[in-house]
């Protein structure tokens, strides 16, 4: 599928995709070679896929896999197109890893499209991990990234109805779980969708992916869990990977992704692990988590998937080594 793809293309692909595969677990079914967050995520793997089956490297992959929703403007949370913060600039967070120690990260990206490509840049050209802000900018620029002006007129047009209100009230689960656009009170925004993209080779190799624009209408420097290692993607030789997505905030306190990874360290399952992260934030959290959203998504290096979200609706896509991909509704909490 190509980058153009649309989004709601990508979200009707991904509804019948459900619906053949969600009857099986996707541990049932052939060694994942990629897995990433929600419906949408089907296209980034096939992306993915085929720049694997051209020869590309991990990390090839899963920078081809984000580049599909960064480069969809129907997507108002990843990439071009995306929410703009409470002062009307779209800023861009991303973060890419391989099981050697290899990460670089950018946050408060502006005027760049993939920001994955200048998380590469970061790691492949500097001694640093994270770059921010104008920094992260003026490096991608001098990288030779063309600039954007990222604030399309529908995310425009979104911004300025919230000021008339101004109010901040996050709902739970991604933009295609919640119903159209309107549908939810003036002045309330939705979970921002994150692309988590994990893949594996055929030895059990490990890399990953996340990128977004962030939480809509976030205060200006706010910075969520996805450019984190640790927190919204976190890798290990032989160990496993995963990633997350939902309210940033939440995950960045228990550092979730690392936290996933350690407890298959010690023998817990994909699954299993990823459901250890998202009880101890119930835990941590009671009652002020009431209606937040947090999935997390891991892969071990047999392929074997996990998923466990605080609430129903996230979902997660998996593509196995003949090229198949499902997308599968994660199990949550009190489900």
């Amino acid at each position: 599928m190509s980058e153009g793809v649309t989004r709601r293309a990508v979200l009707a692909t991904g509804s019948m995709a459900a619906a053949a595969g969600a009857r099986a677990a996707p541990a049932a079914q052939a060694p994942a070679m990629i897995v990433s967050t929600w419906d949408f995520g089907a296209a980034a793997n096939q992306a993915a896929f085929a720049r694997g089956r051209a020869g590309g490297s991990l990390i090839d992959m899963v920078e081809a896999g984000a580049h599909v929703p960064e480069l969809d403007a129907s997507n108002h949370s990843v990439g071009y197109g995306g929410y703009p913060d409470r002062d009307g600039h779209v800023t861009l967070d991303a973060v890419i890893m391989d099981d050697a120690g290899n990460v670089g990260a950018v946050a408060a990206l502006e005027n760049v499209i993939h920001a994955i490509s200048v998380a590469r840049a970061v790691m492949e050209h500097t001694p640093h991990v994270l770059l921010v802000g104008e920094g992260a900018t003026r490096f991608a620029r001098d990288q030779g990234f063309p600039q954007t002006k990222m604030l399309t007129p529908e995310a425009e047009t979104a911004w300025r109805e919230w000021l008339k209100t101004a109010q901040y009230r996050p709902v739970a689960n991604s933009e295609n779980q919640v119903g159209p656009a309107g549908s939810e009170p003036l002045g309330s925004i939705r979970n921002h969708d994150t692309l988590g993209l994990l893949a594996r080779d055929a030895g059990g190799r490990l890399a990953g992916a996340c990128t977004t624009s962030g939480m809509a209408f976030k205060m200006r420097g706010r910075v969520g869990d996805s450019p984190l290692a640790g927190c919204g993607l976190f890798v290990e030789r032989g160990v496993g990977a995963a990633t997350s997505s939902g309210l940033g905030e939440e995950v960045v306190r228990i550092a979730g992704t690392a936290r996933v990874v350690a407890s298959m360290r010690m023998g817990l399952s994909p699954g299993a692990a990823c459901r250890e992260a998202v009880e101890h934030i119930r835990r941590l959290r009671g009652p002020k988590i009431k209606e937040v959203q947090v999935g997390f998504l891991a892969l071990a290096p047999d392929g074997t998937v996990g998923a466990h979200a605080l609430l129903p609706g996230f979902t997660y896509a998996v593509t196995d080594a003949e090229g198949r991909t499902r997308v599968y509704p994660a199990p949550h909490l009190d489900g």
